[in-house]
């Protein structure tokens, strides 16, 4: 669900029409719905009811500290994966307790700032990270807790380069090899292990793969219980699906919930989960402008003002995002079929190819639909290019929450060497 819908002819984002924004803020721009944002994250954490589960929000998904606030605010944790997100997560209001740091690059300067921040858990990856962490704990007098990240051979996703519980992916260990890293773990004085921890990949749409990865978790717990140690939390990760464009609908939070509840019925763990995608894709647009229409033989090309550099996933995921045009169109029967572009200095900068569209001329306002998640996080400046801004709408107001990082403040930041001698 989400709370972009036309209301006499505008498209609005709840009740502000996404024609003011752009006349107040310009384009490229990204819009959030608050509502939409506490809706999502409400359905996550009503799901697993009665039960108290750690929904920790992703923060790579959408890092704005407006967004991770809104849904601090509605008690929502923070998953992590570099000291910039902790930083992001606790400027946000994430208390330090519901924070999970995971990467599998975690520098040593990282670590120490997890330990010195006494985040929930430290979702270990390796051996060689394990020792770190034990010396920097060591050195600080501290006993961070620990889980160990398990890479099931379960592989799930909807792109090879977003599946990440495949034996061959660079993330986690085997279960054989994490059984033995907790127990590594629980022999050291300055490590608290806790639990296990798993995700097998992102915009996952069929509940079979997570649940086998889950099952074998379980199995694991089990098996580490048996041999005498504590096993108190298993964290499931995040990779839920959303709905990007017209197909059947991915598994609901409820299905997804009923799944695990089902998988670790009977064993007294508390629960985690890290969705990033689900809760934020739906609760944004890239809001874009028409430069030109180009004539070409065989079909029309529309030029934006946004750019792979705003939005990246078309290029390198081949992802789809509906366009809609800001003001409902008057002739449903107008339509053409466009390849649809920006203006970087890449064929790769091509959102869409046979797309069709309410005829549309130049200056008209479109809006990319589920572009809440990966879309501002993973923008950039190539070709010189400011950096969009972004804005939270709450009801009939807007706020810009972040503003548009010009070429000129960009440039601040350079200079150039001293003259040779």
């Amino acid at each position: 669900m989400h709370h972009f819908d036309y209301r006499n002819g505008e498209l609005c984002c709840e009740e502000v029409p996404l024609s003011a924004i752009a006349e107040a803020v310009g384009t490229p721009a990204y819009v959030y719905s608050s509502a939409t944002l506490e809706r999502h994250f409400d359905v996550f954490k009503n799901a697993f009811a009665p039960r108290d589960v750690l929904v920790a929000f992703a923060v790579k998904a959408n890092a704005n500290i407006a967004i991770i606030e809104t849904l601090a605010r509605r008690g929502a944790g923070a998953d992590t994966v570099s000291r910039g997100e902790i930083m992001r997560a606790l400027k946000g209001g994430v208390p330090h307790d519901r924070i999970i740091f995971s990467g599998v690059g975690k520098t040593e300067d990282e670590l120490s700032f997890a330990i010195e921040k006494h985040v929930h858990q430290i979702n270990v990856e390796s051996i060689a990270e394990l020792d770190a962490l034990s010396r920097l704990a060591a050195a600080r007098n501290a006993r961070p807790a620990v889980a160990i990240r398990v890479n099931p051979d379960v592989g799930a996703g909807g792109h090879e380069k977003i599946s990440t519980g495949r034996g061959d992916a660079k993330f986690g260990v085997s279960i054989a090899q994490a059984e033995a890293l907790y127990a590594r773990a629980a022999a050291d004085p300055h490590l608290s292990p806790k639990g296990l921890a798993v995700h097998i990949g992102s915009q996952i749409k069929d509940l079979a793969p997570l649940e086998a990865a889950f099952r074998l978790l379980r199995i694991s717990v089990e098996r580490l219980r048996a041999a005498g140690m504590e096993v108190t939390r298993v964290d499931l990760g995040g990779g839920l699906g959303v709905p990007y464009f017209h197909e059947p609908a991915p598994p609901s939070p409820d299905a997804y919930a009923a799944m695990i509840t089902r998988v670790f019925s009977g064993l007294d763990v508390a629960l985690a989960i890290e969705p990033g995608r689900a809760i934020a894709a739906n609760a944004g647009v890239l809001l874009s402008r028409v430069i030109r229409t180009q004539e070409r033989p065989g079909r029309p090309i529309l030029v934006l003002d946004a750019g792979m550099n705003d939005l990246i996933r078309p290029a390198i995921y081949d992802a789809y995002h509906d366009i809609k045009p800001a003001r409902a169109p008057a002739d449903a029967e107008d339509v053409l079929t466009y390849d649809v572009v920006g203006p970087i200095c890449e064929t790769g900068d091509t959102f869409a190819r046979n797309r069709a569209l309410p005829k549309l001329n130049d200056g008209d306002l479109v809006a990319f639909m589920s572009a809440g998640a990966y879309g501002a996080t993973m923008a950039s400046t190539y070709n010189a290019r400011a950096l969009s801004p972004e804005v939270l709408v709450r009801g009939g107001r807007f706020s810009v929450i972040r503003r548009r990082w010009t070429v000129e403040e960009q440039i601040a930041l350079e200079m150039l060497p001293e003259p040779t001698p």
